[in-house]
């Protein structure tokens, strides 16, 4: 048996997370803030666009912490003991690296014919083209099946000219009486 929903991305947080699932004809994004969770439908034949860009704060998850274990590091080495300096030394260039290779961090709007929303798609904009591939296949298909075949019209016919006749002397049922004379007192 085929599913309906097939899960395309995680977004998580300390807080929740928002999952997004794909079917035939909309695009779900099940939003979940510690425990109440928040369903969002979006219908694929009224998807205007998803834009999504790297954030601004990417470089602050990146350099904050590097310099705050950097720096900690730096001076447990100098005051206390080079042993615990290294540690977190090593701590703050694994997570500038790890940032590095993971990328920037993504934000997102998705636009519809009726609203515009401000949800994360994906975490990270390494992944959007995937993401953004599943969505735009399941755009295509679901609006290819919703554009009918144009009826044919039946060929225009020459212009015949009408002869105007008294509808009363050639119709074949009698005319209506007057109600109001035969209504007496």
């Amino acid at each position: 048996m085929k599913r309906a929903f097939r899960k395309i991305s995680r977004v998580g947080g300390l807080m929740g997370g928002t999952k997004w699932y794909l079917s035939d004809d909309c695009l779900l994004a099940a939003k979940t803030t510690m425990y109440v969770v928040e369903y969002r439908r979006f219908y694929l034949r009224d998807l205007e666009s998803i834009v999504v860009w790297p954030s601004r704060l990417w470089f602050s998850r990146l350099i904050i912490p590097g310099v705050l274990f950097g720096a900690l590091g730096a001076s447990l080495w100098q005051w206390v003991d080079a042993t615990a300096g290294e540690i977190f030394t090593g701590i703050a260039v694994a997570w500038v690296l790890l940032e590095l290779a993971l990328g920037p961090t993504a934000e997102s709007r998705i636009r519809t014919t009726g609203a515009s929303v401000i949800l994360p798609l994906v975490k990270r904009t390494r992944r959007v083209e995937k993401v953004l591939a599943a969505i735009e296949t399941a755009v295509r298909a679901s609006r290819d099946i919703t554009i009918q075949q144009p009826v044919p019209v039946p060929a225009a016919q020459p212009p015949v000219a009408s002869v105007h006749t008294n509808s009363e002397a050639t119709s074949a049922t009698p005319p209506i009486a007057d109600v109001s004379q035969t209504i007496g007192p």
